[in-house]
C-alpha cells in the first residue's frame, strides 16, 4: 500500500461524515479528486452545473441530509450561481469543491484557472475557502461540513488546486459529531407562554424550518392545544402544516397590506421558522398595524432585521417542544375554517386548477411534491392541499427558476421509498430540463407534469398589475417536451383533453421510468397578489 495522500485522507473523511453521494460534472481540475474512484462511493452526473447543484438540493431537503457537490473551476461554479443562490435561501447543508488549476500556474492566470476563487460565490454561501496549502485540505473539508450543517444550514465553498490530492499527508483529521440545535432563552419562552395563554385569538404562522426540522407533528399538537388559526408564511419552500387540518387557515400573500389584514383576526401571532416576513410585492403601507408579534427563529441575520414584535432565537424542535410543555390549557372560540373553492369542472383548454384537483385526486398520502409552477401556486394552494407531515412539499425559496425538475430527481435518489410528483411550468422546466437523463439513467419513477400556457405567464401577470399590458420575451411554444423528454431516456405523454389526463397520471405514477406528462393548459393568467 502506498503512502497516504490527500486525497486518501479525504475519503476517510467523507466516509465519517456521511458523504458518499457525489453531485457533479467534472472536468480536468477534477480528475485528481475523481481518480479511482471507490466503489463505496455514488457519483451522480448532471449535465449541467447548475442542474447539478438543484439536484444536490433536492436530495439534502429530501433526506434531511448534508450532501457534497463538485464542480468545476470558475466556469461551473459560475453556471451553478443561480442554484446556489437557491440553496442558501432554501438553507440546504451542502459542502462545494470546486476543482483550480496547479498551485504553481495561478501567478500566471492560468487556462481554467480561478481568480479570487474563494470570492466567487459570495455572498451565497456561510463560508468561501481556498487552503493555503494541500495538507489543509481535509480539516478545511471538515470545517466546511460544520459549519454547513449549524443552524441555521447552508451551502459553503472550497475551492481546490488539482495537485493537492496527490500530496502526501501525516496529518490527523479529527471529525467531530454534528452540532445539535438550541434552546431558547428560558425567560423568553416563559414571556412567550404567559403571552399565549393570556390570549383569546393566538395565531400562528409557520415556514419552511418547521419541517425541515420534522417538527411538523409537534406544532399541530401545538395549535391544537392553543386551539391556533395556522397560516403559511408567505412564499415558504416546504408545508409545515397539513392542509386538510381544521385550523389551517390557509397562505400569506407576500406583500405588506394583505399580511396585515389577514393577521387582524388575531390578538396575538407567533411565527415559527419563517421571516416575519418575506415581500415580493409593494402596494403601499397598511393602514393597520399588525397584532403583537412573537418571531421564533434560529437565524441571528433575520432577528436582527428591523420587524415589529419580540425575537427568540431557537431552533424550532426544542423552542416548539418546549412551549407545548408550557403553554396552559385555556378555553377559547374555533376559528372560523378555510373555505375552499369547489372542484373544478372539465375544460378544454384544460385549466390548471383541474389538473391539480386531479393530482390531488390520485397522489399517494406519502407523495413528495416538488413544484415550480410560479402562475399556477394560487391553483395549487386552492386545489392540491399538502397533507403530509414529513417533507410533502419542496420548492424554491429564492424565486430563481430551475429547481424544481432536478430537485425532484435529488428527492427520488434521497427517498426511493416515496413517489416523486414535479408539477413544473413550461418556462422553469427549460431551465434544467437536463434533469432528465439523470433521472433516466438512474431509473428513477418520478412523474414530471408540466403545464404548458405556451409563455411566461406569472411575468405577464405582473406586468399586468403595474399596468404594463405589453411586455417582451414573454411568449413561448413550440417546444416538443415529449420528444425531449424521450431523447433522453423517459417515458412520456401528452394530453390536451380533460379527459384523457387521469389515465395519463395513473399510468404515469404505475410506471417504473421516469415519464414526462405533457398537458395543454389555458393560456389566460390570473392575478398572483
Amino acid at each position: 500500500m502506498g503512502n497516504r495522500t490527500v486525497r486518501d485522507a479525504t475519503r476517510e473523511l467523507l466516509r465519517e461524515l456521511g458523504l458518499t453521494t457525489v453531485f457533479g460534472n467534472p472536468g480536468s481540475t477534477e480528475l485528481a479528486f475523481l481518480a479511482d474512484w471507490p466503489d463505496d462511493f455514488t457519483y451522480v452526473l448532471g449535465l449541467q452545473e447548475a442542474t447539478v447543484v438543484a439536484m444536490a438540493d433536492g436530495y439534502a431537503q429530501a433526506g434531511r441530509r448534508p450532501v457534497l457537490v463538485n464542480l468545476h473551476s470558475a466556469g461551473g461554479v459560475g453556471h451553478s450561481l443561480g442554484s446556489v443562490f437557491t440553496a442558501f435561501r432554501n438553507r440546504t447543508p451542502m459542502v462545494i469543491i470546486a476543482g483550480q488549476q496547479l498551485r504553481n500556474l495561478l501567478p500566471d492566470e492560468p487556462y481554467l484557472g480561478a481568480t479570487e476563487a474563494a470570492n466567487f460565490p459570495k455572498p451565497y454561501v456561510k463560508w468561501s475557502h481556498e487552503p493555503a496549502s494541500a495538507e489543509e485540505v481535509p480539516g478545511a473539508i471538515a470545517r466546511a461540513f460544520h459549519i454547513a450543517t449549524q443552524e441555521p444550514q447552508g451551502p459553503v465553498f472550497l475551492s481546490v488546486p488539482s495537485d493537492d490530492w496527490d500530496v502526501e499527508t501525516s496529518k490527523p483529521i479529527v471529525s467531530r459529531p454534528r452540532i445539535p440545535g438550541f434552546a431558547p432563552d428560558p425567560d423568553a419562552l416563559i414571556e412567550l407562554a404567559a403571552a399565549l395563554d393570556a390570549s383569546e385569538r393566538p395565531g400562528l404562522v409557520v415556514g419552511a424550518a418547521v419541517d425541515a426540522e420534522g417538527v411538523v407533528p409537534e406544532v399541530v399538537a401545538l395549535a391544537e392545544r392553543l386551539n391556533a388559526g395556522v397560516w403559511a408564511s408567505p412564499m415558504s419552500a416546504r408545508c409545515s402544516f397539513p392542509e386538510d387540518h381544521p385550523l389551517f387557515l390557509g397562505f400569506l400573500h407576500p406583500e405588506r397590506k394583505l399580511i396585515t389584514a389577514a393577521l387582524q383576526a388575531h390578538d396575538l401571532v407567533v411565527v415559527l421558522g419563517a421571516p416575519a416576513f418575506t415581500y415580493h410585492v409593494y402596494h403601499g403601507e397598511p393602514e393597520l398595524s399588525l397584532p403583537p408579534l412573537y418571531l421564533v427563529s434560529d437565524d441571528e441575520q433575520l432577528l436582527a432585521r428591523p420587524a415589529e414584535g419580540v425575537a427568540i432565537r431557537s431552533t424550532q424542535r426544542l423552542a416548539i417542544r418546549a412551549l407545548n410543555a408550557a403553554v396552559g390549557e385555556v378555553e377559547r372560540a374555533t376559528p372560523e375554517p378555510l373555505a375552499r373553492p369547489e372542484r373544478p369542472v372539465e375544460t378544454s383548454p384544460i385549466s390548471a386548477p383541474y389538473v391539480y384537483s386531479v393530482l390531488a385526486e390520485l397522489l399517494p398520502d406519502n407523495a413528495i411534491v416538488v413544484e415550480e409552477a410560479p402562475s399556477h401556486r394560487n391553483d395549487l394552494h386552492n386545489h392540491l392541499p399538502i397533507t403530509s407531515t414529513d417533507g410533502g412539499f419542496l420548492t424554491m425559496a429564492s424565486g430563481t427558476l430551475g429547481y424544481a425538475l432536478p430537485a425532484a430527481v435529488g428527492a427520488a435518489l434521497a427517498s426511493p421509498e416515496r413517489p416523486v410528483v414535479a408539477v413544473l411550468g413550461d418556462g422553469s422546466s427549460m431551465y434544467s430540463v437536463q434533469g432528465l437523463w439523470t433521472a433516466a439513467q438512474h431509473g428513477l419513477p418520478v412523474t414530471f407534469v408540466i403545464l404548458d400556457n405556451s409563455q411566461y405567464a406569472a411575468l405577464r401577470a405582473l406586468g399586468a398589475a403595474m399596468g404594463a399590458e405589453k411586455i417582451p420575451g414573454a411568449e413561448l411554444g413550440g417546444i416538443d417536451f415529449p420528444g425531449l423528454a424521450r431523447s433522453m431516456g423517459c417515458e412520456a405523454a401528452s394530453v390536451s383533453e380533460a379527459a384523457e389526463l387521469k389515465g395519463a397520471l395513473e399510468a404515469a405514477f404505475a410506471s417504473s421510468r421516469p415519464t414526462l406528462v405533457h398537458v395543454t393548459v389555458d393560456s389566460a393568467f390570473h392575478k398572483l397578489y
